[in-house]
């Protein structure tokens, strides 16, 4: 008996070890988009790429429409700088990817094209990108740095981060909630006179949002450019980096 169980004991020692197999992050570029997860240019997407790559993941992109077999083993999707819009079906595909657990990031750089994806996540968006009154960068009062966040694993260690042309968007329903704002004095051009002038509205806006849909999660920012090369530095990469974690390991209760 006693040699059975050592010889038992000896064999359990040496069964390979299972081999956790790594995330998937998907990075749609079947919509119009001309920035690219392999691109090296200064509005490409390389630099995200690698933050996913150095947290884990695998990172796989689609030039096609998107379907359930595209979807099929993806544990991430990252649609930025859409300028196409998502036919239903695909609207669909996507709504069930993030209701049976799925992650889900979405960057605009115009809003109009999730329109259909993005109301049915209970989001709503402006008719115009964001002009700011304080912590301008520059001279564009449509790049600033958004200093008013919520307490969310997406702000985790920030102070801030920097957007350069960012959509005001909110929650519809209380499973989405905005968790980077502009200052008290946001404000979008409604006459598109390029300033602030009567009749403008001036109040603090949303740039970020983050949910839930069934099992899933997902955040939608107003701004693309915020996690393109040319600004993927300092604060803003600090955000990728708890963007990546928090996809992953981010459940609905």
């Amino acid at each position: 008996m006693k040699r059975w169980l050592s010889l038992l004991l000896f064999g359990f020692l040496w069964l390979p070890q299972t081999v956790l197999a790594a995330p998937v992050v998907l990075f749609d570029e079947g919509h119009g988009q001309p920035f690219l997860a392999s691109g090296e240019r200064p509005l490409d997407l390389s630099a995200l790429a690698g933050i996913f790559t150095t947290a884990g993941y695998e990172v796989r992109t689609s030039s096609q429409l998107l379907d359930s077999s595209k979807l099929a083993g993806v544990d991430v999707m990252i649609s930025s700088g859409a300028f196409q819009p998502f036919k239903p079906e695909e609207v669909a595909a996507v709504l069930a990817f993030v209701e049976r657990g799925g992650g889900l990031a979405v960057m605009l750089h115009i809003a109009p094209p999730l329109a259909g994806l993005l109301h049915t996540l209970e989001v709503d968006f402006t008719n115009g990108t964001l002009r700011e009154q304080s912590n301008v960068i520059g001279e564009n009062r449509q790049d600033f740095r958004v200093r008013d966040l919520s307490s969310h694993p997406l702000n985790d260690g920030l102070q801030d981060f920097a957007v350069y042309g960012a959509w005001a968007l909110r929650g519809t329903a209380p499973a989405v909630e905005i968790v980077a704002r502009t200052g008290a004095h946001g404000w979008i051009d409604l006459n598109r006179d390029r300033q602030l002038s009567a009749g403008d509205a001036v109040q603090p806006f949303g740039v970020a949002v983050a949910g839930t849909f069934g099992q899933g999660h997902f955040a939608v920012f107003g701004d693309d450019a915020l996690f393109q090369n040319r600004y993927l530095e300092g604060s803003n990469r600090a955000l990728a980096v708890n963007l990546a974690r928090w996809l992953q390991v981010a459940k609905a209760p």
